[in-house]
């Protein structure tokens, strides 16, 4: 039986500098990421941003099938959101009542 090679690990930041980041796979990272930035809008695209909570429902038509049958939607999506926030990739808009996030 050959063993299972160990999955890269990678930090996902917090935008909270009080709060600890999480340690991800780094494959399920890059799926994740490269999923949100297709959804996410630009100013120029959508001046209102995309609520955060359509992002999981959004995120699943970008996803391959197998990845959603191995991870949690919900909070990949959680984790990615804010790590891309605390990178400087999106921001929160200072809207009242939900959140809304846009690409920077």
């Amino acid at each position: 039986m050959a063993k299972k090679e160990k999955a890269e690990m990678f930090e996902a930041l917090h935008p909270d500098p009080t709060k600890q980041g999480t340690r991800v796979t780094k494959e399920y990272y890059d799926v994740y990421k490269e999923a949100l930035l297709k959804i996410i809008p630009t100013k120029d695209e959508l001046d209102e941003g995309i609520e955060f909570m359509a992002l999981s429902k959004e995120i699943v038509a970008h996803l391959p099938q197998e990845i959603i049958e191995k991870t949690s939607v919900g909070w990949w999506t959680t984790v990615l959101k804010l790590d891309l926030e605390a990178r400087g990739i999106i921001k929160r808009l200072p809207t009242k009542g939900r959140q809304r996030v846009i690409k920077v």
